[in-house]
């Protein structure tokens, strides 16, 4: 199974923010929405992810002066992206190894979708889940 499940289902518009966004109003939408991190996206491309880490590490850099800042400035970059025929298990052992939590699907140089290690590993138990409750079924009725 590919990454491509996440990409247009009926999972909403993706929330994002661009480079000239402040750092202040960054923080303002991960704590409203409650999320961990958001791309920096324009015109269709991602340019950076800004993330709960970029204001932890910011802050401990440079204080309150942080929150004045652009995204654009704290944001990390380069990005690492996936393509939608990514096998999910590839993209989760991708997310192991990097340490990272959020990954934006790309095809054709423009974001199409973006998914959490907790999106992934979700699908991976229900396909587990799944698959085990239709081997139980075959084995009760053989």
């Amino acid at each position: 199974m590919t990454v491509s499940a996440f990409v247009g289902g009926s999972r909403g518009a993706i929330i994002s923010v661009t480079r000239t966004d402040s750092v202040a109003q960054a923080v303002t939408l991960l704590a409203q929405r409650r999320i961990g991190c958001v791309p920096v996206v324009e015109d269709g491309v991602v340019l950076g992810i800004f993330s709960e880490r970029d204001v932890v590490y910011g802050l401990e850099r440079e204080g309150a002066t942080l929150l004045a800042k652009t995204v654009g400035e704290v944001m990390t970059t380069p990005p690492v992206t996936i393509a939608p025929d990514m096998p999910i298990i590839s993209a989760l052992s991708l997310m192991t190894r990097r340490r990272i939590r959020h990954l934006p699907i790309v095809e054709r140089g423009r974001m199409v979708g973006f998914v959490s290690i907790g999106d992934l590993v979700k699908h991976r138990m229900d396909k587990i889940e799944s698959e085990a409750e239709a081997m139980r079924s075959y084995i009760q009725s053989a």
